[in-house]
């Protein structure tokens, strides 16, 4: 891979503390545009990027490291918007100390998911009814300091998390590089590891496939989906029509070309009744 090769010359050089106090907190200002640049082909990851350039700019000093660098923060990349910035510190402190790409590849791969399913949790589960429901009942003896303090309460947690997050995670990567330098190979192994776990659940949770198609038999029908599909395997077409996707994306179809073919599938099933 270019990008590696890239990245593997510009090792050579001994890894130098460049990322300072003001370069997380910008970290974190720019992670508010995280969705920005929100899509279905690789998600957050242009907001992921322009979070990341700062550190990136002090780190690689090239044009051509740069770039190799840009590209490969333009992969695939989603998590929850407030709990991004501990992936971000902790992926700061990697890159200065020029861990390899795969490895810094499967801590995002590998945390963005349960920090994902964290961040919902924490959010829209708990933090934002407790705080919502105090403002209410105070808005409803009818003062206005309801909605007050439901602003208030919710974004002081919020900003704690998402700027007490950076410094948190590259301090906490800093530490682990340092400690567990002669491990890598290890690290990264086990990394990727929990990244193919997580994008697997992501199928489970994403990939909705069943055909309601029946063959008549007498006076009766047989369903294909219940009667023959979920015997062999549950979730079977959903497993089939990943491995079809993952077929072509391997021969060099784009994700767009993908989502394309998806949507004229799902038309065009649903327009024979096999979906």
């Amino acid at each position: 891979m270019a990008s590696d090769e890239t990245f593997q010359g510009d090792k050579a050089a001994p890894p130098e503390r460049v990322v300072s106090r003001r370069d997380l907190l910008a970290l974190a200002f720019r992670s508010f545009f995280l969705q920005s640049s929100f899509n279905y082909e690789r998600m957050q990851a242009g907001g992921w990027l322009y979070s990341l350039m700062p550190v990136l700019k002090k780190i690689y000093r090239e044009p051509k490291a740069l770039a190799a660098a840009m590209k490969r923060h333009l992969e695939f990349f989603n998590t929850h918007p407030f709990l991004v910035t501990p992936i971000l510190g902790i992926v700061a402190a990697m890159e200065e100390s020029r861990e390899k790409p795969d490895t810094i590849r499967g801590i995002k791969v590998g945390m963005m998911g349960p920090l994902g399913g964290i961040g919902d949790a924490v959010a829209w589960l708990t933090l934002l009814p407790i705080t919502a429901g105090i403002g209410a009942s105070i808005a409803m003896e009818g003062s206005f300091a309801g909605a007050i303090f439901f602003l208030l309460a919710f974004n002081a947690i919020h900003l704690v998390l998402r700027f007490g997050g950076v410094f948190y995670g590259y301090n906490a990567g800093v530490k682990a590089i340092q400690r567990l330098k002669s491990g890598t190979q290890a690290i990264s192994r086990a990394a990727s590891i929990v990244g193919l776990t997580v994008v697997g659940g992501m199928i489970v949770s994403y990939v909705k496939l069943s055909t309601p198609a029946k063959v008549p038999i007498g006076q009766e029908s047989f369903e294909i989906q219940k009667e023959l599909l979920d015997k062999i395997m549950p979730n079977l077409l959903p497993l089939a029509y990943t491995l079809f996707m993952f077929f072509l994306l391997k021969r060099g179809y784009s994700p767009l070309k993908l989502i394309a073919i998806t949507v004229v599938l799902g038309v065009a099933g649903k327009y024979a009744g096999l979906l």
